[in-house]
């Protein structure tokens, strides 16, 4: 294991070679970092919700395996997020070759670049000047659309021939992102999407290790490794990537969403808690969770939206955010602290989730994305209020509209208002809803309207829409 703090890196290839530093390739480094955070117990993959028993284990053995991988899966599955986070397997600092002609990050003991060798064979080891290359910075990815041949492997530079540079050498090359991450890894995002040409120059990387350009062999060992991630709907689609390059991807690491609703509620408060905060905090009762969350899961069942393009995690944080925002501008304009999001603030979805759904055009049956949208939020409402019924029972979540009241809804009414209507709430409320229902206006007023577009899903009550307003009548 090398260990290098920042406060004590040698200057000098003598003074490196005197800690007992010693060279590995970027698999063994990342096989050996992983081997002791798997032994001390550490966390491998902080912040990763439900792939414990899925995708980590296949991550895991593909690193011990030294394998190249391929992050399989449909949009919005962490599939980026993933490959980042291998860097944390990588040493924290490394040392390089600190000369201003040298293209790569070279290691002193084992440079692969023909003026690196020449440093290392002309200078002693006092006179090598080292650099040090932070884990951080050995990450680059690509995304593949636009994407050419000397973007990522590189191109014969026309300069350097004119200076009387010979063609077949590696002097004559201006390196592509991949030569440049030598000692790091690259990633490559969207692998169908990329021109053959450049799938040929991936696969010889990953069989050979060395590049050529027009026809001319460059050769020298590039360590690096390499990371791809596709959607199964065009990865698996005939033609559209090489079999030579499939051949040669050690591991196929498959992702998929949550498989219970619970983690993606999980997600969510992970990556958008911070936004409750603030000089109007905003406080969400856990059925709004359940039912941003349940909007996205019925999404990826829906008959009329696209599956093989998928239903992003994104979807829901675009959603949440949503909902959010609606709460605290009401609260901001009615001086409530903290505001609480309502089942009329999903009336604002539509800017947040138009343009995220692909229908898909032979199960539709000429429904707009809006009417497509709209019956999805009305199942999500109608699955959440169930299980409370079903835990609580209907009578004594109703029971306060058993007198036939008429209740007008809107995002921007008070919640004074609501409180005016019901002076009261039945106990069982604050157990059903872990909320102080009978205390906070602005609770009572989010529950209100959970049960009262709950019971119309149920057909118990009727609903009529005007000005933007919601009037239940029973």
């Amino acid at each position: 294991m090398n260990l290098v703090t920042a406060s004590a890196k040698p200057s000098t290839l003598s003074e490196l070679r005197e800690t007992g530093w010693k060279s590995k390739t970027v698999k063994q480094e990342m096989r050996d970092n992983f081997v002791r955070m798997l032994g001390s117990g550490e966390e491998l993959f902080p912040g990763i919700v439900g792939y414990d028993d899925t995708v980590i284990p296949e991550i895991n053995l593909a690193i011990l395996a030294g394998h190249d991988m391929l992050f399989l899966g449909e949009k919005g599955q962490a599939k980026s997020r993933m490959m980042r986070m291998l860097t944390r397997f990588l040493d924290e600092w490394i040392p390089y070759i600190d000369h201003p002609d040298l293209p790569v990050h070279e290691d002193p003991e084992r440079p692969i670049t023909s003026i690196g060798k020449q440093i290392v064979e002309k200078y002693s080891a006092d006179e090598i000047k080292l650099g040090w290359w932070h884990r951080e910075d050995r990450y680059a990815e690509r995304l593949s659309p636009g994407t050419k041949f000397a973007d990522i492997i590189g191109e014969i530079d026309p300069a350097k021939l004119t200076g009387g540079v010979s063609m077949s050498s590696e002097e004559a090359l201006s390196f592509g992102l991949i030569p440049r991450m030598h000692r790091g890894i690259f990633a490559m995002n969207e692998l169908p999407e990329l021109d053959d040409l450049v799938q040929v120059g991936l696969f010889n990387i990953l069989e050979e290790r060395d590049v050529q350009i027009r026809g001319y062999p460059i050769q020298f060992d590039i360590d690096i490794a390499i990371l791809f991630s596709a959607n199964p709907a065009t990865y698996n689609r005939s033609g559209k990537v090489i079999p030579q390059l499939k051949d040669r991807i050690g591991t196929i690491v498959q992702t998929h969403y949550p498989s219970e609703r619970d983690q993606g509620i999980e997600i969510l408060q992970q990556e958008v808690g911070g936004d409750l905060d603030g000089a109007y905090p905003v406080q969400v009762p856990y059925f709004m969770y359940q039912i941003v969350e349940e909007i996205t899961n019925q999404a990826r069942h829906s008959k009329y939206i696209d599956q093989a393009s998928g239903v992003s995690a994104r979807f829901s944080m675009a959603n949440f955010r949503t909902i959010v925002a609606a709460a605290r501008q009401r609260g901001v304009i009615h001086n409530e602290r903290p505001a609480v999001p309502r089942i009329s603030d999903l009336g604002h979805l539509y800017a947040s989730s138009l343009g995220k759904l692909e229908l898909d055009m032979m199960g539709t049956h000429q429904m707009s994305e809006r009417q497509v949208l709209d019956a999805t939020i009305a199942q999500a409402i109608e699955v959440v209020f169930k299980e409370y019924v079903e835990e609580h029972g209907l009578a004594e979540i109703a029971e306060i509209f058993r007198s036939g009241v008429r209740v007008e809804v809107g995002d921007m009414l008070p919640s004074r208002q609501y409180a005016d209507r019901l002076q009261s709430v039945p106990p069982a409320w604050d157990k059903a809803f872990e909320l102080n229902a009978s205390e906070s206006e602005a609770v009572r007023a989010s529950c209100v309207e959970f049960v009262l577009a709950g019971l119309y899903s149920l057909d118990r009550i009727s609903r009529s829409q005007r000005h933007g307003k919601i009037q239940y009548e029973f």
